[in-house]
């Protein structure tokens, strides 16, 4: 670890060209203000804009600007890994490229970290994101903490500041599917939040449309939590049990006179109604093992095809 940089500040790239530049500048106005050494890693996570030419620009103008290249998309949460699996600072800094994670408040982070925090997560006092994606965010944090049985904030996301031992156990997790502050929050460490302001976007539109996050999320509770898999066992077991009383009353009627023709319909339901539970069941078992699969194969969960400035 060179212990000569101080600070790594981790950002991955998506569609940036227009403000990339601006995103880095007030970086370093920020780090010139702290009198740290610093390094600034960019991961352009194969954007279809001209982000990748505006990193490599910088780069040129500034050897603190470490830019890094994945040979396809693959996600946010993987170009995250890639930056942090570079990153050589005491501490590092994760924050996302489109200017909401203010530069300015890593200050505040740095500070309060060093009254001996391992992290500093960053909570949104008042989110400037749309409402669906605020919705959303919110649905997916009540799931997510019922299923896994924690406590998730869906005003904390990915920007705050990690001391390297963190980091590096959040390297260690070999998951297939990445999800960084669900990693930060598994790994456990002395941890903290302080309230920072949250911008609105620098220019255009997040790259996450409602069907991706549903996805993520989608993804994410799969892989992180087997409580789907208990519940549907519980499920089948109170539809067992109200068969089998279902099937006592049933009989009672029968030999009580009651009942003189048994019901096709009621027939008809019942079977209708266990196979479609049986169906789902199979279904969801049958996501575990593709997740299983997945994860057996062992493929790198990112590919780094280009690096500047990291003298090579």
């Amino acid at each position: 670890m060179d212990k000569s940089i101080q600070v790594s500040i981790v950002s991955p790239v998506y569609k940036a060209e227009k403000f990339i530049h601006k995103l880095v500048s007030e970086i370093q106005k920020v780090m010139a203000e702290m009198e740290v050494t610093y390094e600034i890693i960019l991961v352009d996570d194969r954007s279809p804009d001209n982000s990748w030419e505006k990193m490599v620009e910088l780069s040129k103008l500034f050897g603190e600007v470490k830019s890094v290249r994945l040979s396809r998309n693959f996600g946010q949460h993987p170009a995250i890994m890639a930056g942090l699996s570079l990153a050589k600072g005491e501490w590092i800094v994760v924050m996302d490229c489109d200017l909401q994670d203010q530069p300015k408040e890593i200050i505040k982070l740095f500070h309060k970290a060093q009254e001996g925090f391992d992290i500093v997560l960053a909570q949104r006092e008042d989110r400037k994101d749309s409402f669906l994606k605020k919705l959303s965010s919110k649905l997916f944090s009540i799931i997510y903490s019922y299923l896994t049985e924690t406590k998730f904030d869906n005003s904390i996301a990915n920007f705050g500041i990690y001391n390297k031992k963190v980091i590096h156990q959040v390297n260690e997790m070999n998951d297939y599917i990445k999800s960084f502050p669900l990693f930060v929050n598994w790994v456990g460490f002395t941890s903290t939040y302080i309230k920072v302001e949250h911008a609105e976007r620098d220019s255009g539109k997040s790259s996450y449309t409602f069907s991706k996050l549903l996805s993520l999320a989608f993804n994410t509770i799969i892989s992180f939590s087997n409580k789907p898999l208990k519940l549907f066992v519980k499920f089948g077991l109170l539809i067992s049990l109200c068969s089998f009383a279902f099937g006592v009353y049933t009989i009672i009627r029968y030999f009580t006179g009651h009942i003189l023709v048994l019901g096709y319909s009621s027939l008809m339901v019942s079977i209708w109604f266990l196979f479609g539970i049986l169906i789902t069941v199979i279904g969801v078992v049958g996501i575990y093992i593709g997740k299983i699969f997945d994860q057996s194969k062992g493929r790198a969960s990112f590919i780094i095809d280009k690096k500047i400035n990291y003298g090579e």
